[in-house]
Order: structure tokens, then sequence, then C-alpha cells
């Protein structure tokens, strides 16, 4: 998932390569068009969500990876480049949707965890 960031820089978290979820993240500069690796999620996943919050950190919910499907989430701090494990979910979901709200909370709704889902939280 692709998510800009406040400097304007673009972090890629996770995804699928050779048919398996990875942990990697890379950070891309528009303005010179540099790619940089940056710290890896503690959780390989693909098909989560990525959403900035207001204090510039980034929320990944979610996916799925050779385990299974996900309910873990973690935030990842620019200024340090690290990802901490964060609160889970109540429900494992993949190829969700997650919107940051104006008071700041991020609300994950549907997608799948072997069946449709059409809860939110």
């Amino acid at each position: 998932k692709a998510s800009v960031l406040s400097n304007g820089t673009v972090l890629v978290s996770g995804g699928d390569y050779g048919g398996g979820a990875v942990d990697s993240a890379e950070l891309y500069d528009p303005s010179t068009g540099v790619w940089r690796s940056t710290g890896s999620m503690n959780n390989a996943r693909s098909w989560h969500t990525a959403s900035v919050l207001s204090n510039g950190t980034v929320l990944v919910s979610g996916g799925q990876n050779s385990g299974g499907y996900l309910s873990s989430t973690e935030l990842y701090d620019p200024s340090t480049g690290v990802w901490r494990s964060t609160g889970s979910m109540n429900s494992t979901r993949y190829g969700h949707a997650a919107s940051v709200l104006p008071n700041g909370m991020v609300l994950v709704s549907g997608a799948s965890n072997g069946v449709y889902l059409n809860s939110a939280e």
C-alpha cells in the first residue's frame, strides 16, 4: 500500500512478491525520483490498509500472509523509520477499507476473512 507522508515522501509497505506477503517498506521521494529502504514491518502482509494519521504516523491494519488473515495493526514513525505493534482489531480483515475521521480515529470496514464482512470498527 502507498501512503503520502506530510513531507511529500511516499511510503510503500508490504504487498506480494513471488506469491508471498512481504514485510518490507520503502520510501519514494518524488522530488528526486529516488527510492530508499526503511524499517521493515513486524508482520509480512498484503491486502492491508495504510492510513496517515494527524500526527504523521502511518497505521497499517489487517491483511493476510502465509499464517492467514490478520487482525494485527502497527504504526510507522517516519521520524525514526521504526514500526511498532499496536492493538489488534476485533476481526481479521483483508481487502478492507480504512478512513481517517475528522476526530482522528480510523474507521475500518468491510472486507473478508474467508467470508464477506459487513461490520466496521
